[in-house]
């Protein structure tokens, strides 16, 4: 088994790539199979917050849920486990971004904030963005209770992001922000959204749900770097 998903939406200019349990967020192995040096590797330290950071020379620690960056020779990276890990490129502006989109980042629309603060921020264009959505928990696994599935319904609206069971919705996290990203004015044809349930993948990928412990996370990554 492969230890990454290099999504083929991208153009060749970047470096893009989702990992699998192993090697996880493990900075060490994902700088050794990327060839890249660790210290070029740059993650925010999440704490569910609709907080964007747009990262510049200074590479300091900062709470953070969505990165943005023009910089050369940096890869961006986000660590998740069940929520969806999305990366972002407008190749037009050799912007990248990386948003980590669980309920509340969904609820709180961070991926359209980050959309936006890309357009204001560096004049990117939407139709222009390239986005790929990693392995995160699908509706097949993720029942929610009433008041998280009207969070997320208040800023997607209807659409085919979720189901009903009994008293209970099944929500797909990823086809939301799809939906999101969409009434943007993002290009559908532009958007790549991994089919695997890191519920249902167990072996594979780490999962909040199914672990009901203590447990890893794998990542998403991309940037603009040359290899070592």
């Amino acid at each position: 088994m492969k230890q990454f998903i290099a999504p083929d939406i991208f153009k060749d200019s970047v470096i893009a790539v989702f990992t699998r349990k192993h090697p996880g967020a493990d900075l060490d192995a994902i700088s050794a199979m990327l060839k890249i040096k660790k210290e070029d590797i740059f993650m925010p330290m999440q704490e569910h917050t609709d907080t964007i950071h747009i990262l510049h020379a200074d590479r300091k620690p900062v709470i953070a849920d969505a990165i943005i960056t023009r910089e050369q020779g940096v890869l961006l990276g986000i660590q998740v486990a069940d929520c969806v890990p999305i990366l972002m490129h407008e190749s037009k502006r050799g912007v990248v971004s990386v948003v980590h989109a669980g309920w509340r980042g969904t609820a709180h629309a961070l991926l359209q904030k980050t959309i936006r603060l890309m357009i204001r921020e560096f004049t990117c264009r939407p139709e222009n963005i390239q986005m790929a959505m990693g392995p995160s928990i699908k509706w097949c696994c993720y029942e929610v209770d009433s008041d998280v599935f009207k969070a997320v319904m208040k800023q997607t609206g209807e659409g085919d992001y979720y189901k009903e069971k009994e008293d209970k919705h099944c929500l797909d996290l990823a086809t939301a922000n799809k939906i999101q990203a969409l009434t943007l004015g993002v290009s559908e044809d532009n958007i790549w959204i991994s089919d695997e349930c890191t519920y249902c993948y167990p072996d594979k990928y780490y999962s909040y749900r199914y672990a009901k412990k203590p447990f890893g996370r794998q990542g998403g990554f991309i940037g603009h770097c040359s290899r070592a």
